[in-house]
């Protein structure tokens, strides 16, 4: 929720590992109207240049709690020499030269990529399809009960019938009694 809460134009944002003695071979998506940043969460041999993502002529190691941000449209690879697993989070960005209405412009045809209902010419097949996207879209909140403690605190055991009826004002019977 950080990310989304302090606006950062992300497409897509996930965790990534590379398994050990693996790599990437060099690739391109052929989309330079988003940029490719990772965030070195856990770099096996950090600093000793196990680890390293190669752009174009370019190549870098990745060091824990640094970030690179790259063009997925120029060819790139990956490689992990090291014996253990590398992680990053990897966050899509829109590209900052385009404009708000370019950015939705492109996301609205990814969007009818998916769900193609989001074209159609009958008003209540598109309203259903926006309803669809927009669940789609909902980032997921969880509400805790109310007599679930809170993180740092203990709930305190069973109270007996009686304690609890004095705290709720009674003990007769029915409401209010």
């Amino acid at each position: 929720t950080a990310i989304r809460d302090c606006g950062v134009p992300a497409t897509e944002v996930f965790f990534a590992s590379m398994q050990p003695h693996s790599d990437i071979q060099p690739h391109t998506d052929f989309t330079n109207f988003v940029l490719t940043s990772h965030l070195a969460l856990d770099i096996p041999e950090n600093g000793k240049n196990k680890c390293r993502l190669s752009v174009g002529d370019d190549t870098r190691q990745w060091l824990n709690g640094k970030v690179m941000l790259f063009d997925t449209s120029i060819l790139h690879d990956a490689i992990n020499e090291a014996d253990q697993t590398r992680y990053i989070l990897m966050m899509r960005v829109w590209h900052p030269d385009l404009t708000e209405p370019e950015r939705n412009a492109l996301q609205f045809i990814y969007d009818a990529l998916q769900i193609p209902e989001l074209v159609s010419s009958d008003p209540g097949e598109r309203f259903m399809a926006q309803q669809r996207l927009d669940l789609a879209k909902a980032f997921p909140t969880f509400q805790m009960k109310d007599d679930t403690p809170s993180l740092g605190e203990r709930k305190q055991g069973k109270k007996s019938k009686k304690n609890i009826k004095k705290q709720r004002g009674g003990g007769g019977k029915g409401f209010g009694a």
